[in-house]
């Protein structure tokens, strides 16, 4: 047997040897962190995602948002109408095909994204760790999503 096709372990199956579980409970400490910052914004975390792809990018629709959150359009248009309610954003229907939806910031959702500047020096501080050291993280986790996304 090689190395890549040996037996299992006991070892395997702790908790510990998961890397799933590094990643869940590192995602759930993430969001701890962020949230009374985003408190402060008056944002929930997935809110707060959309609202990074809106600042990014303005006037995309449901559809092109939830793909860039990886994300189903149907969870996220809850989540839109609380957007929109709270006065951050708009969701018109376009001209050309009724079945989409345009998401377009308002002045208070642009004016919101001065105020969110601070969050990533915030987060870098809480990580204890050098922004280089960061970046490869994030790029590594990246690559992992992706040949995830290749092979489901």
């Amino acid at each position: 047997m090689t190395s890549e096709t040996k037996a299992p372990c006991d070892d395997d199956l702790l908790l510990d040897a998961q890397v799933c579980f590094a990643l869940y409970s590192t995602s759930l400490l993430m969001t701890k962190a962020y949230k009374p910052l985003l408190q402060e914004l008056g944002l929930t975390y997935p809110q707060y995602l959309a609202m990074l792809v809106l600042w990014e990018q303005d006037g995309l629709t449901v559809g092109e948002i939830s793909t860039r959150l990886l994300t189903d359009p149907g969870s996220l248009t809850p989540l839109l109408k609380r957007l929109e309610a709270e006065g951050l954003l708009s969701r018109n229907r376009s001209r050309e095909d009724e079945r989409v939806v345009i998401v377009q910031l308002t002045d208070q959702g642009r004016a919101l994204r001065e105020q969110a500047r601070r969050i990533p020096h915030c987060i870098l501080s809480a990580s204890g760790q050098p922004l280089e050291r960061l970046r490869q993280l994030q790029a590594d986790l990246i690559e992992l999503r992706s040949h995830l996304q290749d092979n489901l």
